[in-house]
């Protein structure tokens, strides 16, 4: 009786762990989703310069399309141009499709992140550190909207007056809409 304990310690003082069961905590975070959008998120807010000046030839580029895409039509294009937008868009400043972008003034920052959805600058109730008072641990959309626009060349567009959401343009291509603008513009001038 005394020998299989004997094993028994003889095993385990090997330096080998006892088995691990097969059950037990899963390694999983409910904020790690917001921790990647968040890193994410901010590496566009540090690099609003550079993203500023890839979407100015990226437009340059659409508007020089507008002839095919008039010919194919912009209704036609909306679908497939929306699922790419929303792709990239969403991957990069966690967009919600709101079909007006202000990206390009607000320092890479979507405004539509904030929890209150405001598109014209802080509510007044951004904590000292910075963070939201909404979500504590989250920083306040327009102060990381402030720090980007400061680093671009069209900064100072984060002080004009952002027009109210439509809801009517949700989920529609934001990339679409401000293409055929200026491309009527273009035709009028």
């Amino acid at each position: 009786m005394t020998e299989p304990v004997q094993a028994r310690s003889k095993s385990t003082s090997a330096g080998k762990p006892p088995p691990k069961p097969d059950f037990g905590p899963v390694k999983f975070s409910a904020d790690g989703r917001a921790r990647r959008t968040f890193t994410i998120r901010f590496w566009s807010v540090r690099h609003a310069r550079l993203l500023e000046r890839v979407y100015n030839l990226f437009a340059a580029s659409l508007l020089k399309l507008h002839p095919l895409l008039a010919r194919f039509g912009y209704d036609r294009a909306e679908r497939p141009v929306a699922a790419i937008e929303k792709a990239v868009k969403g991957f990069m400043f966690d967009c919600r499709m709101c079909g007006q972008c202000a990206l390009s003034s607000t320092g890479m920052s979507c405004p539509m992140t904030c929890p209150k959805q405001l598109r014209n600058g802080p509510c007044g109730g951004v904590r000292a550190n910075g963070n939201c008072e909404v979500i504590a641990d989250m920083p306040c959309v327009w102060v990381k909207a402030w720090e980007g626009s400061r680093s671009m060349v069209g900064g100072d567009a984060i002080l004009d007056i952002q027009k109210p959401v439509s809801h009517a343009l949700r989920d529609t291509s934001s990339w679409l809409r401000v293409t055929r603008e200026a491309a009527e513009n273009e035709a009028q001038a």
